[in-house]
């Protein structure tokens, strides 16, 4: 779980996930708000809670992979992600977890199920990136390219992520199972809720539109060059 400057609703969101499940490791991404004192207050009473502390905060991508790194180091050959702002359902970890059992060398991916509440210009947004990674994978079956939801085959996700200087920040998740999926690792889709929560109710978005969306431009322009070197390669 990683977490940059997540509030309050941190603590909340890492109680939700012990309950479901355990190890639950939480990637705290250059924080400086204070959000780390409930978590380290828990260490003593959760024995499954792990708090790994990077100096400054590097991005979502380089978060999850110091993250994939230290569980690789103890053994682990899988890891969920998931995201600290209280939008995933913890309930599905069990799930995920058991589908992933089930086919170790797919990634298992969630497919948001939006309420009511989701920001209309989100939802429009996430359609132009799926559209774009269809094309981008020869339609390998990804449903979903931004919902951070995940289980990961961690060994194939380091490869992908340590061969390139990229997918350090926002353009993380729709970057990984695009390059994932060009190494032959298949796609499970499972649909997952989502909830967006608003300020009041302790929900803290780090999203920038004009400045995440343009991350993502380049991001899908430098994919739709390396596809099309891929297909003159052949």
């Amino acid at each position: 779980m990683p977490s940059y400057n997540g509030g309050a609703r941190l603590a909340a969101t890492v109680r939700e996930a012990l309950a479901c499940w355990t190890p639950v490791w939480v990637v705290l991404d250059g924080s400086d708000d204070g959000s780390a004192a409930p978590l380290e207050a828990m260490l003593a009473e959760q024995p499954g809670l792990r708090l790994l502390r990077l100096p400054v905060n590097r991005g979502k991508g380089a978060a999850v992979l110091a993250g994939l790194q230290a569980a690789a180091a103890e053994g682990f050959t899988h890891a969920l992600v998931m995201d600290a702002d209280g939008q995933h359902p913890a309930a599905s970890i069990a799930p995920f977890i058991a589908a992933s059992r089930a086919a170790p060398e797919a990634m298992i991916l969630g497919v948001p199920q939006f309420a009511a509440d989701a920001p209309r210009l989100r939802v429009r947004g996430r359609r132009v990136s799926n559209w774009w990674v269809r094309l981008e994978t020869g339609r390998a079956g990804i449903e979903d390219s931004l919902f951070g939801f995940r289980v990961y085959p961690i060994a194939a996700l380091r490869a992908v992520m340590e061969a390139g200087r990229w997918m350090r920040r926002f353009d993380f998740d729709a970057e990984a199972v695009v390059r994932l999926s060009w190494r032959g690792v298949p796609a499970v889709n499972l649909p997952a809720p989502v909830r967006y929560l608003r300020p009041e109710e302790g929900g803290v978005s780090h999203f920038r539109y004009r400045r995440d969306n343009l991350l993502l431009s380049w991001m899908h322009l430098r994919l739709m060059l390396g596809w099309l070197w891929k297909m003159l390669s052949r």
